[in-house]
């Protein structure tokens, strides 16, 4: 028989042995939990991504980014606006992630600077004059359509219209959509200076359209998928739609660019390549963007000339 002493000493290696193996099962439990997490399809991975720029990409951007988490729900991606011009600028600079362009970085950073990013081409945008739907007006000829943004032409009734004052909606020169629809819809002319309003916010632009019957502005065919108020008006009798830029019978358009700085991050890298995949065309379209895969060599041939 163990005596007072011996008992407790007994009772407290007792006691010990248990609490070691208790932290020994915890220890298990724990890495088999990881073991188990590491071996998953890799959906958790995670991550912190952002990208500025074009307001012509950003809703296609964003809607790619909220799909995007939803698979991988370790990453955070954030995308913001301010025009092309400001994207490149801050991917360059290193403050963002990505830079969403509509047109190439060359045209908006200097040659060393544009030098140090990579491109990568997603989509189409497709650029369509835009007004108000209860104005009437339907269609415009190249040289109308100049008349009205260099501010020669003044009122509606120029150009078939009502007898009412136009509104013109402009972009600031940070905007890539002003340097397509500059090239391709303006034959390189200057939009007219003071003008009503100048915004790179294509959300604002559609809101001005939407509210007075005498505006016009440009946007991407994106914003034009949920709206009754505002419409697309067709240049020289050719409707911009997804189909005619495919088909080269409409010629305003450019590529979407998101550009990183050198290869980028490995999950910006996923994600671009996760927006411009075959997988997520349909849903590309459906926003009223264009698949670069659907481009025929006549339109590509006819917008590079």
């Amino acid at each position: 028989m163990l005596s007072g002493k011996k008992m407790k000493s007994h009772e407290k290696l007792k006691a010990a042995a248990v609490l070691v193996l208790i932290v020994a099962i915890m220890m298990a439990f724990t890495a088999c939990g990881g073991s188990k997490s590491s071996s998953g399809s890799g959906s958790s991975s995670g991550g912190k991504l952002s990208a500025s720029g074009s307001s012509a990409l950003q809703p296609l951007a964003k809607q790619a980014a909220d799909d995007y988490m939803k698979d991988h729900s370790g990453v955070s991606i954030t995308v913001s606006g301010g025009g092309s011009g400001t994207g490149l600028k801050q991917v360059s600079e290193g403050s963002v992630d990505i830079g969403n362009s509509d047109v190439e970085a060359a045209e908006k950073l200097d040659k060393d600077a544009a030098s140090k990013l990579k491109d990568h081409k997603v989509a189409l945008v497709t650029v369509a004059p835009v007004i108000n739907s209860k104005l009437g007006v339907k269609n415009l000829t190249t040289k109308q359509l100049i008349g009205i943004f260099t501010g020669e032409i003044k009122n509606w009734k120029e150009v078939g219209g009502p007898d009412l004052k136009i509104m013109l909606v402009t972009r600031p020169d940070s905007s890539g959509t002003r340097a397509l629809f500059k090239q391709y819809a303006m034959e390189g002319k200057e939009e007219a200076s003071k003008s009503a309003l100048e915004t790179d916010d294509s959300g604002t632009l559609m809101e001005t359209v939407e509210k007075n019957k005498g505006a016009i502005g440009y946007v991407a065919l994106s914003y034009l998928t949920d709206t009754k108020k505002a419409v697309a008006v067709s240049i020289d009798g050719v409707e911009p739609t997804l189909e005619n830029t495919y088909n080269g019978k409409y010629n305003v358009w450019g590529y979407e660019h998101m550009y990183t700085k050198g290869d980028g991050s490995k999950t910006a890298q996923q994600f671009i390549k996760f927006l411009s995949g075959k997988s997520y065309v349909k849903e590309v379209e459906k926003m009223g963007y264009g698949a670069i895969s659907k481009l025929t060599d006549k339109a590509a041939q006819n917008h590079d000339k």
